[in-house]
C-alpha cells in the first residue's frame, strides 16, 4: 500500500483548540503503523462559517453570491491551517492546498457550485513531497480562477474528489455519527445502525434530508467505484458503515428540521420553482401529492431566491418527515420542529425489527495524471 490515505473530519472533530492536536496524534499513529501519506479533508469547527455568514449579512442582508463564496469558504481554510500547525508540531512534513491549488474546478455558480473537472496533478505532487497533505473542505474555483463554494456540508464531495484524483479505492469520513442508521441516533432513541448499504440507497437518504453523508458525495464515489468508510471521529475511529456497490434493503426515517415545505398555488407554481431551485443547485424535492416542494436543509433565504428570480412565493406547509422504504419514499407533513420531531419517533417506532425493508431493492446502477471531467457533481 504506497499510495495515499483519504480521511475527511467534519466540523464536530474539532469542538475545542485542543481538538487538533488530538486529531494530529491519530495521524501520526496512522502514518507509524501504515507508513503510507495521508491527504486529510476537514471541515470548519462548529460555528464558524455561520459567524462569517452572519458578519457578512450585517454588512449587506442580500450579499451578491460572490462575496458569499469569497468570505465564507474562509473558515474551512482556517481549520485546515490550525490541523495543519498541529501536525508540524509533531514533526511530521505537512501542507496546505486551498481552493486554487486544489485542482477542483467547478461551474460559476458561486454558491452550492458543482464540480465540473478533477485536475489530479496539485494532489499527487503534494503528496510526494509532504507526509500529511491538508485540504479544506468545499473549495473550489471556476474557469476564471474564482473562489466558489461546493455547499453545506460539502467536505464529503471534497473528500471523495481527492480520492478519485490520487487513485485511491476508499475514502473515510469520520464525524459524530459513525454510520448511517435507520434515523438520526440524536433524535431517535431506537434508530439502527446499518453496517453496509448500497450507494443507491445512501444517496436517497441524503436526498430527503440525512445528514450522516453529501448526496453528491456519495454519487461520486459511486462512478468511480469508490468505497465510503464511515467512523468516529473519536479514538479509536471504529467504523460503523461501509457504502459501496452492494447493500441490504434499508428502512429508514428522514428528518432534518431545518428542512422545509412550501405550498404554491398550482401544480405549474411548484414547477417553476423546483426548476429555480434545482438550476440554483439548491437541495429540493417535488412531492408528488399536490404542489408541493420540500427545501432540503435550510440556509437559503427563500423570501429573497423567489424575489431573485421572480417567483411568486411558496406558504410553509410545514416540516417534512419522510419513510423510506428500500427505492421508495413517503413524505409526511408536521406543523413545526417539535411536531416534526414527534413524527418521525412514532414512524420509526412502527417499522419492524427488520427496518421494514422490502425483499428487492433496485440495483446501484497507470499513466500520467490527466483532468477528469464531470457532470454536475
Amino acid at each position: 500500500m504506497t499510495g495515499p490515505a483519504v480521511l475527511k473530519f467534519g466540523g464536530s472533530s474539532f469542538p475545542s483548540p485542543e481538538a487538533y492536536d488530538g486529531v494530529a496524534a491519530g495521524l501520526e499513529r496512522r502514518i507509524a503503523r501504515d507508513g503510507r501519506p495521508l491527504v486529510v479533508v476537514v471541515s470548519a469547527g462548529p460555528g464558524e462559517t455561520e459567524g462569517l455568514r452572519e458578519r457578512l449579512h450585517r454588512i449587506d442582508p442580500r450579499p451578491c453570491d460572490e462575496n458569499a463564496a469569497g468570505l465564507i469558504t474562509l473558515a474551512d481554510t482556517v481549520g485546515a491551517r490550525l490541523l495543519a500547525a498541529a501536525v508540524h508540531r509533531r514533526g511530521l512534513g505537512v501542507g496546505v492546498l486551498t481552493g486554487h491549488r486544489t485542482g477542483l474546478v467547478s461551474d460559476e455558480v458561486f454558491l452550492r457550485a458543482r464540480l465540473a473537472r478533477i485536475d489530479p496533478l496539485p494532489l499527487r505532487e503534494a503528496v510526494a513531497r509532504h507526509q500529511v497533505v491538508v485540504v479544506p473542505g468545499g473549495q473550489a474555483v471556476d474557469g476564471h480562477g474564482r473562489p466558489t463554494w461546493l455547499g453545506k456540508n460539502s467536505s464529503d464531495l471534497s473528500a471523495v474528489a481527492a480520492a478519485v484524483a490520487t487513485g485511491a479505492d476508499r475514502c473515510e469520513i469520520h464525524s459524530d455519527v459513525d454510520g448511517v442508521y435507520t434515523g438520526d441516533p440524536h433524535l431517535l432513541p431506537g434508530a439502527r445502525l446499518v453496517p453496509r448499504i448500497s450507494y443507491d440507497a445512501a444517496a436517497l437518504m441524503s436526498r430527503y434530508g440525512a445528514k450522516v453523508i453529501h448526496r453528491r458525495a456519495v454519487e461520486l464515489a459511486r462512478r468511480h467505484r469508490i468505497e465510503l468508510v464511515l467512523r468516529d471521529n473519536r479514538p479509536p475511529y471504529d467504523t460503523g458503515t461501509t457504502v459501496g456497490p452492494a447493500g441490504a434493503p434499508v428502512a429508514s426515517v428522514v428528518l432534518d428540521r431545518r428542512s422545509t415545505c412550501l405550498r404554491y398555488a398550482s401544480e405549474h407554481s411548484a414547477d417553476l420553482a423546483f426548476a429555480a431551485l434545482h438550476a440554483a443547485h439548491v437541495e429540493a424535492v417535488r412531492l408528488p401529492d399536490g404542489p408541493l416542494v420540500a427545501v432540503v436543509g435550510g440556509y437559503v433565504d427563500l423570501d429573497d431566491f423567489h424575489l431573485r428570480h421572480g417567483l411568486r412565493p411558496g406558504v410553509p406547509a410545514g416540516v417534512p418527515v419522510t419513510v423510506l422504504r428500500g427505492a421508495a419514499g413517503t413524505t409526511h407533513l408536521a406543523a413545526d420542529g417539535d411536531g416534526a420531531l414527534a413524527l418521525a419517533r412514532r414512524l420509526h417506532d412502527e417499522l419492524d425489527d427488520s427496518g421494514g425493508a422490502p425483499r428487492r431493492l433496485r440495483p446501484a446502477g497507470a499513466g500520467a495524471p490527466r483532468a477528469l471531467r464531470l457532470t454536475g457533481v
